[in-house]
């Protein structure tokens, strides 16, 4: 539910409550993990909905702010093309019987956590109506660079369990 109202609030107009929208989705989703974790409640399912959940409202708001001219429209291109370069991989990957596992990597974590400081800075940029002249774009550019060299990571990953599929015949040759 994030994702579509933090959307339809910056179309809107409405800053300050897409960036409470964004914050309060950031916070209770942090809380969600630590109590899941802590106290031994997670699920598959949750492990399957959280991120497509985050990525959602990821794709939302970076697709919303590049419409808005906030975000550079290749800066938006960059990030969701990783996430589609990832999830078409997986697929590639579970289709040939590949032995790949599903685990983020630090590379993977660090590029999150900064898309996530990306779009909140921007976000409460609108919000509160400071500019972000001394981040921009070297802000961008960072983001870009960490997407990229963890689209790299991930790259490196799956072709080993592609080989490994290869070597074992699972992929026609």
């Amino acid at each position: 539910m994030a994702a579509p109202a933090t959307a339809g609030l910056l179309a809107g107009g409405h800053f300050n409550a897409a960036f409470g929208i964004f914050a309060f989705a950031g916070f209770s989703d942090a809380a969600d993990g630590f109590l899941a974790k802590r106290f031994g409640l997670a699920t598959r399912l949750g492990r399957i909905l959280d991120p497509i959940a985050d990525k959602a409202l990821m794709l939302a708001a970076f697709v919303t702010l590049a419409v808005l001219d906030d975000v550079p429209v290749w800066l938006a291109a960059v990030v969701i093309g990783r996430d589609a370069l990832i999830v078409l991989a997986l697929f590639v990957a579970m289709t040939a019987q590949a032995p790949i596992a599903v685990q983020p990597s630090l590379l993977g974590k660090l590029c999150a956590a900064l898309q996530v400081l990306y779009v909140g800075l921007h976000l409460a940029a609108l919000a509160f109506g400071f500019s972000l002249a001394s981040f921009v774009p070297t802000d961008a550019y960072t983001l870009a660079g960490v997407a990229f060299a963890s689209t790299l990571a991930y790259f490196g990953v799956w072709l080993k369990a592609m080989r490994v599929a290869w070597n074992k015949g699972a992929i026609p040759g």
